[in-house]
């Protein structure tokens, strides 16, 4: 893979929402109290003059930097609910899953899926939301919306396209972020079922995502939609663009690219500096690597297609990504924002204290979650129209 090194096969890493989040969705957050880590050992003068004459030796020349061991505390500066979700330990086993065949991958996605699935009913029910099947350019997919959708949404349509490393959230499994999206912003939304590897390689889901566009654009008018998902969906909600704009289609009036997969090789700065910080994807030499090579077959990592990041972003919507400080795919996210601005988009780039990769996707309680969703709906409702679609 370009930009990665050899090495010993570390476990497997799960993208988002593949592991169990039952829990974390509907469970009461811990009290703060309960959170609080022990301090590590304080360090007299002569232990810090040690380290302090070691680590200057360790870096004396130009090149890689080295660290001493490091524990890193939960943080006081967020909220009692997200410092929960911080203090989670890895989802093991499922990080470190390997699956070794196309029946056991496949044994473990509807394993995971049903998992994540099963608290989707009750929490529509308390954040009001309704979720009705549909058909979409022939693609399975979902309408999602508000028991009562504001006026100003009235003729407005957000199209979904779901995370989960192109092989993850199959089915209403794939719904979660969409639920979150029309709770909190008050919008319709269409999340669809798009095909994933084993059966179905590239370009499955991008035809998928370009088929269900394409329908919704019959729906609604383009400058009243927009096009948002998390981590795989943050990269297809990009490569989708890019598609479009090569194949003449109208774009949405703008996008939300949430910590988005948007380079399939391992490049960028935290792929490193977050590795084993990050308590959701840990380590791009797991799961990550093997789900970006099921998913291309073949094809070349870099790619606009598979990794938007090599594009060019020039005439892009207005988009507004969402990462933060722990985040595994933060330099995926500071390079897509940089790359959108150098190419003249409008580009607002949210950063969330602590919070590891679509963290703000777990718990619908915690105030960084809502304020996460705020900070969208907001950028979008500042750039859609409101007219109904002409006759």
């Amino acid at each position: 893979m370009p930009g990665s090194s050899p090495g010993p096969r570390r476990p497997a890493v799960l993208p988002l929402a593949a592991a169990p989040l039952a829990a974390t969705l509907l469970a009461t957050a811990l009290p703060a109290t309960g959170l609080a880590q022990a301090p590590p050992p304080t360090a007299d003068a002569s232990d810090f003059a040690r380290m302090e004459a070691a680590q200057n030796a360790a870096n004396a020349n130009p090149g890689p930097r080295t660290v001493p061991g490091r524990r890193i505390p939960v943080p006081g500066t967020v909220s009692p609910e997200f410092q929960a979700t911080i203090a989670a330990p890895y989802r093991t086993p499922a990080w470190n899953a390997d699956p070794g065949s196309a029946a056991e991958w496949k044994a473990l996605v509807a394993k995971l899926a049903a998992q994540t699935a099963a608290p989707l009913p009750a929490l529509r029910e308390r954040l009001g939301v309704v979720s009705t099947p549909e058909v979409i350019g022939g693609v399975k997919a979902w309408i999602i919306a508000p028991r009562q959708v504001p006026e100003r949404n009235r003729h407005r349509l957000l199209v979904h396209i779901h995370g989960g490393g192109y092989v993850y959230n199959p089915g209403e499994a794939g719904t979660l972020e969409a639920v979150l999206m029309a709770a909190f912003g008050g919008f319709t939304v269409v999340s669809f079922d798009y095909r994933m590897p084993p059966d179905a390689p590239y370009p499955a889901a991008m035809d998928d995502a370009m088929a269900v566009w394409k329908a919704a654009l019959t729906l609604q008018p383009a400058e009243n939609m927009a096009v948002f998902g998390t981590s795989t969906g943050g990269g297809m909600t990009l490569a989708l663009m890019l598609r479009a704009k090569r194949e003449g289609v109208p774009l949405p009036a703008a996008i939300a690219p949430g910590t988005p997969w948007s380079d399939l090789t391992e490049t960028g700065d935290s792929y490193k500096a977050n590795e084993w910080l990050d308590n959701v994807l840990v380590s791009y030499e797991g799961y990550l690597t093997r789900a970006a090579q099921l998913y291309a077959a073949g094809h070349d990592l870099r790619d606009p297609q598979l990794s938007p990041i090599y594009g060019d972003l020039r005439g892009l919507p207005p988009t507004i990504l969402t990462t933060g400080t722990r985040d595994l795919f933060l330099s995926n996210t500071v390079r897509t924002h940089r790359k959108l601005r150098q190419a003249g988009v409008e580009a607002s780039l949210q950063v969330f204290e602590g919070m590891s990769h679509a963290q703000y996707l777990f718990n619908p309680d915690a105030p960084e979650t809502r304020e996460a969703f705020a900070e969208i709906a907001a950028f979008l409702d500042k750039h859609l129209g409101t007219a109904p679609k002409k006759p």
